[in-house]
């Protein structure tokens, strides 16, 4: 090669090249792998084109629901209105719709800030309309956020659930659930778990067990007292009791829920139960003895897994008075495997209690993977701690819309059962140009678009909705 040819650049010698370099690179075109004798580039020259033209779906479902709307409503503005160039209700709307689509940090909103599909959720016009808020501007917002703002904001989730409602139902079941939030970095309150291995927080989810809507989230710096989870269901219950006075209301949670305060309160109440799991002990197990043994003949005699469950009494030292065990012993070719759950439920079959009741609780946790891990609410980087528990709610909101077109829209068809990740990937994660006319706004999807006959139902049937609420 003599002094004059180009330099074949490496992978390797791109990760080395100083910043300035790359940089400057940037504008020309990116080479390809060439195609039928071709040269293949690629640029980022394309102009007003979004990859998330599927979030139009959440516009008309948050507007019918108002939830953004109300949720803005419950926080002060304390700048002056002389100088303010995004409301509360945009900046709002702006983290809520970004985190929809996979966008959890406000970081990203300097690089969407002109996305014509995000300043059409943001009713502005795509091309000539203002920008949006950068990531200085959402910061300030996010750390404002006061602990009474913060309460009002909890409630306005709950009161959309009870919302959600046509009716009032029958039964209503309370899951609860706590997760670990990793943390790094001096964030307020974070506090060591011997458990998970190190600093986290411990957000609460409460979500209803028959249906997944979600009720609200509380971050927590550690694990509930007995006294702290009562004041939640306390307040809880009596708003509930104020919209559906005759529900059946069940308290559903693992072993850590089977708090002395609660049972004892919940006992005291008209139409409100509970079925939590139960420690094991060394008293558990004198009590299970019996039904092991016969389980462990019963495997020896047929070779295959046996499973059966006994009903008792117990009473711990905590407790003021005997209470309900049902026992679930399963013995395998992988040993002996004893569970127990406490319940106020006297009448109920024991088989049906625990497979059909207790264990159904299971499903809280596949929604708190779409809120944790899809919708990535473990990202709670502020040092304030009250700024962190304003993100937990915006990822709240963010579920709350999801939730509502997959529940929804899409009820009859293969997306009603999908993650919120496969949601975001395959709905909402489509490239798309956005073209504003003189009396018109034109999305324009590939034509090759693989989801097109799901978009068009769903937009036919949030259409129709809008014409029906304008009628009205």
């Amino acid at each position: 090669m003599n002094a004059s040819s180009p330099k074949a650049y490496t992978i390797s010698d791109v990760d080395s090249m100083p910043a300035d370099r790359t940089t400057l690179m940037e504008p020309t075109p990116l080479p390809l792998a060439s195609v039928g004798g071709k040269a293949v580039e690629l640029d980022f020259t394309g102009g007003r084109l979004s990859s998330d033209a599927g979030v139009v779906l959440l516009k008309d479902i948050d507007d019918q629901l108002g939830l953004t709307h109300d949720l803005a409503m419950a926080l002060k503005d304390p700048r002056d209105p002389r100088r303010v160039v995004f409301t509360v209700e945009d900046l709002l709307k702006q983290r809520v719709y970004q985190i929809v689509a996979g966008y959890e940090d406000a970081n990203d909103a300097n690089t969407l800030r002109d996305d014509p599909i995000f300043k059409l959720m943001l009713d502005r016009l795509p091309e000539t309309g203002d920008s949006l808020a950068s990531q200085p501007t959402l910061s300030r917002f996010e750390n404002r956020v006061s602990r009474t703002e913060l309460y009002r904001m909890a409630r306005v989730l709950l009161d959309h659930f009870i919302a959600s409602y046509a009716k009032p139902p029958q039964v209503i079941v309370l899951d609860v659930d706590d997760t670990e939030d990793r943390v790094h970095g001096q964030q307020e309150q974070a506090r060591y778990d011997g458990y998970y291995g190190g600093y986290c927080f411990m957000p609460l989810h409460l979500y209803e067990g028959l249906s997944g809507r979600l009720m609200t989230t509380i971050l927590k710096a550690k694990r509930f007292t007995g006294t702290q989870m009562l004041a939640v269901l306390k307040r809880l219950v009596q708003r509930l009791r104020q919209a559906w006075p005759h529900t059946l209301l069940i308290f559903r949670g693992d072993s850590h829920f089977a708090y002395p305060e609660v049972m004892q309160w919940i006992e005291d109440q008209p139409d409100l139960s509970y079925v939590t799991g139960l420690t094991s002990n060394a008293i558990l197990q004198e009590l299970a003895r019996e039904v092991v043994e016969q389980s462990k003949r019963a495997y020896e005699r047929s070779g295959h897994k046996i499973t059966r469950f006994h009903s008792t009494r117990y009473q711990a030292g905590t407790w003021m008075r005997s209470r309900r065990v049902v026992i679930k012993v399963e013995v395998s070719d992988q040993g002996v495997n004893t569970r127990f759950v406490v319940t106020d439920r006297e009448q109920a079959r024991t088989k049906v209690l625990y497979q059909h009741i207790y264990c159904a609780r299971g499903q809280a946790e596949n929604e708190i993977k779409d809120h944790k891990l899809y919708l990535k609410s473990d990202r709670t980087a502020c040092h304030r701690f009250a700024a962190n528990q304003f993100r937990l709610l915006l990822h709240s909101a963010a579920y709350v819309l999801l939730d509502t077109l997959r529940r929804d829209v899409l009820r009859a068809t293969q997306w009603a059962s999908a993650t919120m990740e496969t949601i975001q990937l395959r709905l909402l994660k489509l490239g798309a140009r956005v073209q504003e006319c003189q009396k018109r706004i034109q999305i324009s999807l590939p034509s090759s678009c693989p989801v097109a006959p799901v978009l068009r139902r769903s937009l036919a049937l949030l259409a129709c909705v809008r014409m029906t609420e304008q009628v009205l």
